[in-house]
Parts: structure tokens; C-alpha cells; sequence
């Protein structure tokens, strides 16, 4: 099983969205082993966004990732990154798919409602940054052998 780093953004919660969005992932058979709802602290956008320092987005960034609460979640399943980023859709919302949370929900990048890990890889060091084990839980469902062969 693979887990992954999903952020509903402050846009998300502010627009009273986080229940939908949390409900498309649970319906597509992702299992939720990490949710918080937190301010995000500056250091930790820093770390979170590192890649893209000084870029002439990236302060909007920082100011935009901390400006309101955000719900940090850990999803697992079979190939959950790209689970993930298909449900999601399109980073530039006007280019996602309908049918996507960013298709249905959104309008604009800089209002894109979630952030998902992008591969594997960036999965596990996002999902480090943001939890602690303690905080994930590893648990079996009973639907779980109606999702996963």
C-alpha cells in the first residue's frame, strides 16, 4: 500500500468544501490514516514549498499556505499518489477535467482548493514533514477486501 500527502488549502476550508473533498477520496476507496485541521506554521511552508525559493510566487505563497486553517491528510491504497492526482485534476483548475475536484470546483491556480503529492517519492517526504508516526494510524477496514484485491 502506498500513502500520500493531501493539504486542503485555505480556500477549501474557508469555501466549506472539506467534507466533498474528503468524501470523493473516501468514495474512490482511499483510506484515511492521518487528518488534522492546523494553522500552518511559517517554517513548515518554507520546508513544504522549498523547491520553489526564489521563485516570484513563492513569498504570495508562503503568505496565501499560512493566511487560514488548512486539513493535512494522509490517504493510502494501491497506487494512491496517482489515485490522488487523478481525483484531484489539473493543477491550472481551467485546464482539469470535469469530474475532478479541480474541474468541478475550482477557477483559478492560485485557488486550486488542494495540494497532492506528485510522485511516490515526494509522498514520503511530504507525509514525514507534515505527520509524525505517532499520528498515522494503520488500521484495516472491513471494506477493505471489497477495494484491494
Amino acid at each position: 500500500m502506498e500513502r500520500t500527502l493531501i493539504l486542503i488549502k485555505p480556500d477549501g476550508v474557508q469555501r466549506g468544501l472539506v467534507g466533498p473533498i474528503l468524501a470523493r477520496f473516501e468514495a474512490r476507496g482511499l483510506k484515511i490514516v492521518g487528518l488534522k485541521l492546523m494553522q500552518v506554521p511559517t517554517d513548515l511552508a518554507a520546508r513544504h514549498y522549498a523547491e520553489h525559493e526564489g521563485k516570484a510566487f513563492y513569498p504570495g505563497l508562503l503568505r496565501y499556505i499560512t493566511s487560514a486553517p488548512v486539513v493535512a491528510m494522509v490517504l493510502e491504497g494501491t497506487n494512491a499518489v496517482t489515485a490522488v492526482r487523478k481525483t484531484v485534476g489539473a493543477t491550472k483548475s481551467f485546464e482539469a477535467e470535469a469530474g475532478t475536484i479541480r474541474g468541478d470546483l475550482a477557477l483559478e491556480v492560485g485557488r486550486n482548493l488542494v495540494h497532492a503529492s506528485d510522485k511516490p517519492e515526494t509522498a514520503e517526504r511530504e507525509v514525514a514533514l507534515w505527520f509524525s508516526d505517532a499520528e498515522l494510524i494503520g488500521y484495516a477496514r472491513d471494506t477493505d477486501r471489497w477495494i484491494f484485491e
